[in-house]
């Protein structure tokens, strides 16, 4: 079956662009999913586009058993100020090891981590695995989420990191061009290639994932993240991120997401709605479909998804 794609590279504002925790404080990870894919709403399912794909940017699971694994899409990422950005280390060699080879010396792992005093993962290194911690438990960063430093074993990584605690949650195995994760996971890929991790799938109409996470998209799934909008994200509000809108809503390209939304701004917080027949609250938007259908089974549920925005 050929993966879905999202409808048009230019829907969406940021498909996968981490921001900063609803604290924003050092000890929170600064995950505001990278600034990524804008698209127009409105456009049709035989216009699909892929989301910016690349091998620095997002998704795909499996591991290598058919049984237990599942297969996702990739997503790239682009950098706005704030975000997960691409590396910028000032000098020295950001990129230590492999992520995905994780060719460190033995007892060590490869994780990304703040090179420089940068407020995003912007290298990676070989850190001592000091836990054995594995994909679900708690986990503590006592230098914080971006020291990289964490009791996770190896091949995990302490994520969602607040007051020096987060969980730990599964690298990618596999390779940038086809990545792998377990079952009901997806591989999120950022920051050139530094950061790679197996966030879990979910139901962006259901907002099924645990606590105040959200579900946002990749290029041919949805994925949990961090909540960052703090009180900001509701109905209508200008957004730069994909994590940046509260539960329900997407950051859309403002010219196609409503004439309600500042026409100032870039993006605008905007509801996922069941296709085709949900209502959409302003005037000028119908409920619009996410994936195409041309590239799904007649009865996948997916088909169901769409997002309220001004029809092309």
């Amino acid at each position: 079956m050929p993966s879905p794609r999202a409808l048009s590279s230019t829907l969406l504002f940021t498909a996968l662009s981490l921001a900063c925790g609803k604290d924003g404080g050092s000890d929170t990870n600064p995950t505001t999913l990278d600034s990524a894919t804008t698209a127009d709403a409105g456009t049709t399912a035989g216009d699909s586009a892929t989301t910016a794909a690349s091998a620095a940017s997002t998704p795909v699971t499996g591991t290598g058993d058919a049984d237990t694994t599942a297969a996702a899409g990739t997503t790239a990422v682009d950098c706005v100020t704030g975000f997960i950005c691409a590396p910028d280390a000032g000098g020295g060699e950001p990129f230590e090891c492999d992520v995905f080879k994780q060719d460190c010396s033995e007892g060590e792992k490869c994780v990304a981590w703040g090179m420089g005093g940068s407020s995003s993962w912007n290298a990676t290194k070989c850190v001592m695995v000091t836990g054995d911690g594995v994909p679900g438990d708690t986990c503590s960063a006592p230098e914080g989420g971006l020291a990289g430093h964490d009791d996770c074993g190896a091949g995990s990584f302490c994520w969602d990191v607040l007051n020096n605690q987060g969980i730990c949650v599964a690298l990618c195995t596999g390779n940038a061009d086809a990545p792998m994760c377990p079952a009901e996971s997806t591989c999120l890929i950022s920051n050139e290639g530094a950061l790679n991790l197996c966030l879990p799938t979910c139901d962006p109409l259901v907002q099924d994932c645990a606590g105040d996470d959200l579900c946002v998209p990749s290029a041919d799934d949805f994925f949990c993240s961090q909540d960052a909008s703090g009180d900001e994200g509701q109905l209508n509000d200008p957004c730069q991120g994909g994590n940046v809108c509260d539960k329900g809503l997407l950051c859309l390209n403002t010219p196609t997401a409503s004439s309600a939304c500042d026409p100032n701004s870039t993006g605008c917080c905007q509801p996922y709605c069941e296709y085709p027949d949900s209502p959409c609250p302003n005037p000028d938007q119908q409920c619009v479909q996410w994936f195409n259908p041309g590239e799904l089974p007649p009865d996948d549920p997916r088909l169901a998804i769409g997002v309220c925005g001004i029809p092309q």
